[in-house]
């Protein structure tokens, strides 16, 4: 017996200390971001990342005392490199929907906001199949907004799918599409306020449908990482209690940009 019960502590060390071995480390942080989608995230022209998004990554970084660095990653790549181990988070104002939950975790929302349609003044335009029968819809690939207009209204409209908000914003100024489709804060801030959307206008109701466009914009891990979650959930709601959220929100809305 004694022999038997020394070699199983014998075992049990050995695996504690592998499991030790292995413990993750999140000292060290990358954060992937978009840097293309203001107010939220974007690239200053001296070549710094700033934005919502940007405020808000650093803001959890410090609540669960890492260092934390950015890694900018085109949209359409982004949770192709998070599988990739290219960084260990994104927190780009990601819609946390079913069908990303098969490719990654996600923490609780840090942000719920609507989706929207724009047209050009005096279009006439309305949101329904007749009126857009046959005319061009922009909207960024592979989000929430290009699944909606494609399932939606794809039989009725031309879809235009663009890399980037902001090429479709430029294709919106060319005339080269009839409505655009995006979040209704990033469109109003990041065109409509602006000089190049003076002449385009919000149309239509807010679109808020879950099975669409999720339960609002969460943080997404790799699944073999819940203990990240843990710790990105545990920020968010601490930061929210302690008033660096609010602080943040702030400095880019009038209102809580957190949602219902």
């Amino acid at each position: 017996m004694k022999t038997r019960t020394t070699a199983w502590l014998a075992a049990a060390a050995l695996m504690l200390g592998a499991a030790v071995v292995h413990a993750k480390d999140y000292k060290k942080l990358r954060i992937g971001v978009e840097g293309a989608y203001p107010p939220f995230s974007e690239v200053t022209p001296d070549g710094k990342l700033q934005g919502f998004d940007i405020d808000i990554a650093m803001a959890l970084c410090a609540e669960i005392g890492a260092e934390c660095s950015l890694v900018q990653q085109d949209w359409d790549g982004i949770i192709p490199a998070l599988l990739a181990r290219k960084y260990d988070a994104i927190i780009a104002s990601m819609s946390i929907t079913e069908e990303r939950k098969k490719k990654v975790a996600f923490t609780d929302k840090y942000y719920n906001t609507p989706a929207k349609f724009a047209r050009r003044k005096g279009s006439g335009i309305e949101i329904d199949p007749a009126s857009m029968k046959g005319k061009a819809v922009g909207v960024q690939r592979a989000t929430t907004h290009d699944n909606f207009i494609t399932a939606t209204y794809g039989d009725a409209v031309e879809v235009k799918r663009y890399a980037s908000q902001d090429e479709a914003y430029l294709d919106a100024v060319a005339g080269r599409v009839d409505l655009l489709l995006a979040d209704s804060v990033a469109m109003s801030d990041g065109f409509l306020k602006t000089d190049n959307g003076k002449d385009w206008e919000f149309v239509g109701p807010d679109f808020v449908d879950p099975k669409f466009f999720g339960e609002g914009a969460g943080i997404a891990v790799r699944k073999d990482d819940p203990e990240l979650v843990e710790l990105f959930n545990k920020a968010i709601a601490t930061i929210r209690a302690n008033g660096k959220y609010k602080e943040i929100n702030d400095k880019y809305f009038p209102f809580d940009v957190f949602g219902n």
